[in-house]
């Protein structure tokens, strides 16, 4: 087999996911396309992931692309997280992920309304419910969760959801029946209320939204377009990675390599996998550094991770498995960056990395202060990393 090596998988990061300067993006909708999806959980990650990829990055370029063009969208998907990714994209991820996730949070929703005797006909009680929450919706045209249920008492009901350590925590079934709905492609995330680092979403439905809604595919095929889009941009990946990644069982894995006919290449981890006319070697650009965000979706695209982390796993990563903000030398993680409480932006190596590599992360801490234009993040992802921790205080 062909053999495949970390310097490799590194040159091939910098030129696919837009990081070398050579391969910047010229707008956002290409940042979201060429890495299949940016994650969206932390609002300003989306921003920082854009810029951080792009020549000329700057708020309102990515606004307009989410909410004025509308050719960036919000969407519950792989791992039942929220990503944004580029309208034509939107459908495949709907019907190869966002599917199954709706599938399964319709089901524990009725389970908590059963726990919540709401009533004997609980299926019967939430279909008149969606319908009330979607005549109110569309009557609005936008709206927070919040909003819509002051329309009619059954948007009030409450449910417990489980929490942390046995705990639970008390919830409108507004709020979850507005995930389930998104999982299911029937209404999105929209402009949020307050500055754009705000996590109060307005609500609005698909069709309006996106006139026509989102196109239809067959689920299996979309699956393998997905797991080719995957590959593109993440390849050589293991088959552990993409089922990790896309949140697909490994029977969905196998199927979609089979379909594929990905080619079985050697990695210093095991297996990995390419496209069949994707297996040339890429060039070495020159030297790079960039400072990603917390979630962003490169490190975050593969489950294995040794070839560009190392060692530094417990200093970059939360209690939940999430990135915090990390600094990039040449395809590999060398340190992380934060706001400190002077509103600084400080990074900070883990290792010598070399003073063109000092001066190289300064210049993207500088570059991205002037971005920000004073708006102060909180740059985390559910809770501050050991690093995060060290630089704020």
């Amino acid at each position: 087999m062909i053999e495949v090596s970390p310097a490799q998988r590194r040159a091939r990061l910098a030129w696919r996911h837009r990081l070398a300067a050579e391969a910047l993006a010229t707008n956002p909708v290409e940042v979201a396309r060429d890495l299949v999806a940016l994650h969206g959980t932390d609002p300003s990650s989306v921003y920082l992931a854009a810029w951080a990829r792009m020549k000329d990055g700057d708020l309102a370029a990515v606004q307009r692309a989410l909410y004025d063009e509308r050719t960036l969208l919000r969407l519950l998907a792989m791992r039942r997280t929220v990503f944004v990714t580029s309208l034509d994209l939107a459908p495949v991820l709907q019907a190869a992920c966002s599917r199954a996730v709706a599938t399964r949070e319709r089901r524990k929703l009725v389970s908590f309304l059963a726990a919540a005797g709401v009533t004997e006909d609980v299926q019967g009680w939430l279909e008149d419910t969606e319908r009330v929450l979607l005549r109110a919706l569309r009557a609005r045209g936008e709206a927070t969760a919040a909003e819509l249920a002051t329309d009619d008492p059954r948007l009030r009901t409450e449910i417990l959801l489980p929490g942390g350590a046995g705990s639970s925590v008390r919830q409108n079934v507004t709020s979850r029946l507005l995930l389930v709905l998104a999982a299911e492609g029937k209404v999105v995330r929209g402009r949020p209320r307050g500055t754009w680092t705000s996590h109060q979403y307005n609500w609005s439905l698909m069709d309006e939204w996106s006139p026509g809604g989102l196109a239809e595919w067959d689920t299996q095929q979309a699956e393998v377009e997905l797991g080719r889009r995957w590959l593109a941009a993440f390849g050589p990946g293991t088959a552990h990675d993409l089922g990790w990644w896309a949140g697909w069982t490994k029977t969905q894995v196998r199927r979609v390599l089979a379909a594929l006919r990905a080619v079985p290449v050697t990695l210093d981890s095991g297996t990995g996998y390419l496209l069949p006319d994707d297996l040339e070697p890429v060039a070495e650009p020159e030297p790079w550094a960039a400072l990603l965000p917390a979630l962003d979706p490169t490190p975050m695209g593969w489950h294995q991770r040794e070839w560009f982390l190392g060692e530094y796993g417990p200093y970059l990563f939360d209690g939940f498995g999430n990135i915090g903000p990390s600094l990039w030398w040449n395809g590999e993680i060398v340190g992380g960056w934060a706001h400190d409480r002077d509103g600084r932006i400080v990074v900070r190596f883990l290792r010598d990395s070399g003073s063109e590599a000092v001066a190289a992360a300064q210049a993207q801490a500088d570059l991205l202060a002037s971005r920000l234009g004073g708006v102060r993040l909180t740059a985390r992802t559910r809770g501050k990393t050991w690093l995060e921790r060290e630089l704020t205080g």
